[in-house]
């Protein structure tokens, strides 16, 4: 297996392979390039993410700045958007449902690295070259979910659909459907139900 296939699979890989550091240095002389690109010219934006985001067929708003590990990891669905400085390190695949609402500062963070830090540590190669060993964990946020401002999703997570994660919150867990969810750690607070409709918010049948 290749280093890049190690990784997207869940196992130890070295992340100083060529392969994979010419991606992250595509992905983020990318990002910084949408970054510095003005929200009027929303034709230049466009092309910047089809080429950070080649996986993804309907495009998200993005309100820069944003951060990618890879972005060809990453698969948004219809009408998803994300607000200041979100950071998506998409070293598993992420995946994110349509019409998901990201607050201002949300991370999500697929690598892991070994607990035993003798595992986890630089080592040296015989030709004195430096490299260590980490892996990751996928991520998956169901359709209608909403994730507050700087909530922090870690690696092996899914996000049930429907789901409103409160601001601040750590998730290391999965959240089921339709579920109002806060804290660090996060916690299911309580379900969202018919209870929940604002008066001036949808037409009922």
């Amino acid at each position: 297996m290749t280093e890049r296939e190690k990784m997207l699979s869940g196992e130890l890989y070295d992340p100083t392979d060529k392969e994979l550091e010419q991606l992250r240095l595509n992905a983020r002389k990318l990002a910084r390039k949408y970054n510095s690109t003005d929200e009027d010219d929303q034709e230049e934006q466009v092309q910047i993410l089809r080429k950070l985001l080649p996986a993804t067929e309907e495009l998200p708003y993005l309100q820069a700045p944003v951060y990618f590990d890879y972005g060809c990891n990453t698969f948004f669905g219809k009408f998803s958007s994300a607000n200041f400085n979100f950071t998506c390190l998409d070293v598993c695949e992420i995946h994110i449902g349509d019409n998901v609402m990201i607050g201002p500062n949300v991370t999500l963070a697929t690598p892991m690295h070994p607990l035993l830090p003798e595992e986890r540590n630089i080592r040296m190669r015989e030709d004195g070259s430096f490299y260590n060993l980490e892996y990751a964990k996928p991520i998956t946020i169901k359709d209608n979910c909403w994730l507050a401002s700087n909530v922090v999703v870690c690696g092996g997570v899914t996000i049930g659909e429907g789901c409103v994660i409160g601001a601040g919150s750590v998730v290391t867990k999965d959240i089921p459907p339709y579920s109002l969810a806060v804290g660090n750690p996060c916690r299911v607070i309580r379900k969202i139900t018919e209870k929940d409709h604002m008066p001036d918010g949808i037409e009922k049948n």
